[in-house]
This record gives C-alpha cells, sequence and structure tokens, in this order.
C-alpha cells in the first residue's frame, strides 16, 4: 500500500511522516510540500531536508496565485503584522472568526489537490498532520475533527472508494504528537516552525509558542534551537 503525506516541514508534519515510513516502509511513501505564498519560506527547505532524511518521494506543488486575494498576515505579500502572542488570547478579540493567521481554506485545497495526485501516484492513503490544539477554539478549522470527517468523505466518495483520508493526530495536542517523535528519533532539529522565518525562530509567534510547550512537556529542549 502506497500513501501520500503533507509534509510542511514543521514537527507535526515530519512526526507523520516517520510514522509512515515505519508502518510503510519509505517506498511507498510520497512526500507533498506546498508553496502558498508563506512569509516563512524556510519551511519549504526544511521539508527538502526531511524528505532527504527519510529517502521519501518528494513532490513540490505552487499554489500561491490561489491566495492572492487574501489579505491574512501569514502571507508575503500581506502587510498585516504576524501577531506576537498565543492563540488563545488571539482568539479573545475575533468573536469566533480563525485567528489572523489563517489561510482562508488551505487545508481543503492542500487535501484536494493531494488527492489527485495521490491517485496518479496510485496512492490509497492521504495524511496530514492536524492536530487538536490548532483547531482548539476555532483558531484553525481546517484541522478540526469535523473537518477531517467532512474531507474523508469527500475523497472517498469523488475518488470512486479509490483513496482516503487519514489524520492521525486530529484528536491529540501538539505535546503529544512530539512525544511519539521523541520516540520515532524524529529529526526535529532539521523542522522550522516559525511564522516569521528569520534567520532563528522568533519565539514570540504563535506557532513557536506552541511548539515551546509541547517539547517543555516533554522534558526536553527543543532540538532546533
Amino acid at each position: 500500500m502506497k500513501v501520500l503525506t503533507l509534509l510542511s516541514g514543521g514537527v507535526d508534519s515530519a512526526t507523520s511522516l516517520a510514522m509512515l515510513c515505519k508502518e510503510y516502509g519509505a517506498d511507498n511513501v510520497v512526500a507533498l510540500s506546498v508553496s502558498y505564498g508563506q512569509k516563512h519560506e524556510k519551511e519549504l527547505l526544511a521539508s527538502e531536508r526531511l524528505a532527504e532524511y527519510y529517502g521519501v518521494e518528494h513532490i513540490y506543488l505552487d499554489l500561491t496565485p490561489i491566495f492572492q486575494f487574501s489579505d491574512c498576515s501569514l502571507l508575503s505579500h500581506s502587510d498585516q503584522e504576524i501577531p506576537q502572542e498565543d492563540y488563545a488570547t488571539q482568539l479573545d478579540g475575533q468573536e469566533g472568526k480563525p485567528v489572523t493567521t489563517y489561510v482562508p481554506f488551505r487545508n481543503g485545497l492542500f487535501l484536494s489537490a493531494a488527492a489527485s495526485i495521490a491517485l496518479s501516484k496510485e496512492c490509497e492513503i492521504v495524511s496530514y498532520g492536524a492536530h487538536r490544539d490548532d483547531a482548539a477554539g476555532n483558531a484553525y478549522p481546517d484541522c478540526s475533527q469535523e473537518f477531517y470527517d467532512a474531507m474523508n468523505a469527500a475523497i472517498t466518495e469523488g475518488s470512486g472508494g479509490q483513496a482516503r483520508l487519514e489524520a492521525p493526530f486530529v484528536g491529540m495536542t501538539k505535546a503529544e504528537v512530539v512525544k511519539i517523535g521523541l520516540k520515532l528519533h524524529v529529526p526535529y532539529h532539521l523542522t522550522w516552525s516559525c511564522y516569521e522565518g528569520g534567520e532563528r525562530p522568533c519565539g514570540h509567534c504563535a506557532t513557536c509558542i506552541d511548539r515551546a510547550k509541547a517539547f517543555a512537556a516533554n522534558g526536553v529542549k527543543d532540538p532546533a534551537l
């Protein structure tokens, strides 16, 4: 059986890649990385390093034009500043809407493209590393259990049952994901999470904060620092 997984270059996708390589073998895993005009393009370099480390086929897709109409603060053409606070604080002023770093229906687009490529590559499974912390409070609704269930139904139905979606971490916290990754000896030193995309992680954006908490919860220092 072959599987295609989204590989952003961050902690969650790296852990997912490690799990899939262990379960199916690297020869049966295809990694898909997507450029969407993000400010932190360094994550794409991280994805290259991870794909090379695990010896998997690596496909690169550019969906930047689709997001040209969005003013999401995560996008390089936006003048908005990336918030320097955790997601809970950001959500306080959003009145139920996602955070400003939510890229409009990003995962929906990624997974639709992934499903098409998976079918062409004879992969029966499409996988992505969404986890519970990202969905919490509606920060990123395309990481929720409900979204996963809907996309799984769409991919399964739309492919005539030839492919299905898996999100092994959708009910887990980021700390639980890191715990799994540490047991699998994931090379977290190769990953990149920071939204700012500088020479070193800023330590203040929400994803840096969540990452630090996840490693601290497991009693280890972040290998990327």
